[in-house]
C-alpha cells in the first residue's frame, strides 16, 4: 500500500510543478443552460430579454458549475482505492523495474529524468481524461 501512496504523491507533486487542473464533466451544462435562458429571454422580452436573460444565464450557468474546476492534485487526491490501483498500474508500467523504499526516492528518480517524468505525467493525464472523462489544462 506503501507504494501506492507514493505513486499517488508523485502524481500530486508533478501536477502542482507544472501547475495543471481539471474541471468534471458539467461545465457543458452550465453553459448550454445558461444559453437557453438568453434564448428564452430573447423570446419574450425582445432586445431587453436578451439583456436580461444573458445575466440570468450566466449566473445560472456559474451556479451549476461552482465547484468543478479543480487543482489535480485534489482529483487525484479523491480518487476511490480502485482507481488509484489504476492509476498505479499504469505509473508502475512506465516505472518498470525502478526500486524505491520511501517517496523522496521516487520523486527524485522521476524528477531527476526528463522523459521519465514526461512519461509518467502523460500517463497520469491520459488516465485523468479516460478514467474520470475530465477535461484537463494547465494554468498561465
Amino acid at each position: 500500500m506503501s507504494q501506492i501512496n507514493d505513486v499517488m504523491k508523485l502524481c500530486c507533486e508533478l501536477s502542482t510543478n507544472q501547475q495543471i487542473k481539471s474541471t468534471v464533466m458539467g461545465a457543458k451544462k452550465g453553459a448550454a443552460a445558461g444559453g437557453w435562458i438568453m434564448l428564452v429571454g430573447e423570446l419574450l422580452g425582445g432586445p431587453l430579454g436578451i439583456a436580461v436573460g444573458g445575466v440570468v444565464g450566466g449566473l445560472f450557468g456559474w451556479w451549476m458549475t461552482s465547484g468543478q474546476f479543480k487543482p489535480l492534485p485534489q482529483v487525484i487526491m479523491e480518487l476511490t482505492p480502485h482507481q488509484q490501483q489504476r492509476l498505479y498500474a499504469d505509473v508502475s508500467a512506465i516505472l518498470g523495474n525502478q526500486k524505491w523504499t520511501y517517496f523522496a526516492q521516487l520523486m527524485a528518480l522521476v524528477m531527476g529524468n526528463a522523459t521519465l517524468m514526461q512519461r509518467v505525467t502523460a500517463a497520469l493525464l491520459s488516465f485523468i481524461s479516460k478514467e474520470l472523462q475530465a477535461k484537463v489544462y494547465y494554468v498561465d
